[in-house]
């Protein structure tokens, strides 16, 4: 009897399983069926995810979100965003309510293994930072002891943050928001000394301040903050297509694929790495359950990696981000595409 309840217990756990999983592989479908990507996205955060005073959003997370679409629809705009704060952006996805993250999370064992979720590439390689104001005559965080400093709660920010204090037997009072914009405007009223979070949101918010000359990033970074989109479990062609996109980005970089030329090189190259990933040869999108032009339409709707980067966050913008970690592994950087093949 024993045995036969524990096969029967088996059975219905792998049944639930079973269930369970075969709805989260539907994503893709329900992404057709509805006719638009939903995409998670950040509340608000210069050169990442911002919408304008008509609502139309752009950055560098966002131009993700628009190429899904496009290697989905062959339409950019076939995507609505949905603002998701660090404390509910992955309760949003578990529960459905968007289809994938686009909004510099941090691939962590934890949210890996134990919230159901998955981290299918790193789009932006980070690292926590400090940020102060250059009337308070600081050149290092390791000259923060007894500091009062402003930070977003639930985040692995709040966490780095007691880790560094605690390693460099520093004391600190820590100053806690459930938004990061209320973070950020403390940390500007005076409230704080020092505001902490990624090196390249800390780029971003000093826009807010009046005169962003004023506040200064501290040379050390205190962690490791891998950045990327993320998608649940179980759904392994979801996470293929959002992965493989990623890939396709770099690639068209490295092999000089970009909005403007895409067209002329996929009539006339006949480079095999560039065919492939154009879709002029080889059957990749069915692979994935697309059109086998999937990379062409996501390339010549926001462009390569490097055009996405430099439009958005990069030195020429008003983040005014270098490539850093972040440039292509041939300029010895961490970014390195996988062969379409």
């Amino acid at each position: 009897m024993k045995k036969a309840l524990t096969t029967l217990a088996f059975g219905l756990a792998a049944g639930v399983a079973f269930t369970g999983m075969a709805a989260a592989q539907e994503t893709l479908q329900q992404v057709r069926d509805r006719g638009e990507l939903i995409c998670g996205s950040n509340t608000g955060l210069a050169g990442f995810g911002v919408p304008d005073a008509q609502g139309n959003w752009t950055g560098f997370d966002v131009d993700y979100c628009r190429a899904l679409a496009a290697a989905i629809f062959d339409d950019p705009n076939a995507v609505s965003f949905i603002p998701l704060s660090a404390k509910d952006r992955f309760t949003a996805l578990q529960a459905g309510e968007v289809d994938v993250l686009f909004r510099n999370s941090t691939s962590t064992m934890s949210r890996d293994t134990s919230l159901g979720l998955d981290f299918p590439a790193i789009n932006y390689y980070d690292g926590q930072g400090f940020m102060v104001n250059s009337a308070l005559g600081v050149t290092s965080a390791l000259e923060l002891d007894g500091a009062s400093v402003c930070v977003q709660q639930g985040t692995t920010t709040e966490l780095n943050l007691a880790d560094f204090f605690r390693r460099n037997n520093m004391d600190y009072e820590p100053v806690t928001f459930a938004q990061s914009v209320e973070a950020v405007e403390a940390y500007l009223s005076g409230r704080c000394d020092a505001f902490t979070t990624d090196a390249s949101a800390l780029a971003a918010e000093r826009l807010r301040a009046p005169t962003p000359g004023d506040h200064v990033i501290l040379p050390e970074i205190i962690s490791k903050e891998p950045l990327g989109p993320v998608v649940r479990h179980a759904d392994n062609n979801w996470g293929d297509i959002v992965r493989w996109l990623h890939y396709a980005l770099l690639e068209a970089e490295e092999y000089g694929v970009t909005m403007e030329n895409a067209q002329e090189m996929r009539d006339t190259s006949e480079a095999p790495v560039i065919r492939r990933l154009l879709g002029v040869e080889g059957n990749f999108g069915e692979m994935i359950g697309l059109s086998n032009d999937w990379a062409f339409n996501a390339i010549t709707a926001v462009g390569n990696y490097g055009e996405v980067f430099e439009r958005n966050i990069g030195e020429g913008s008003p983040v005014g981000l270098s490539r850093g970690l972040n440039a292509l592994y041939t300029d010895g950087g961490l970014q390195y595409g996988h062969p379409v093949r």
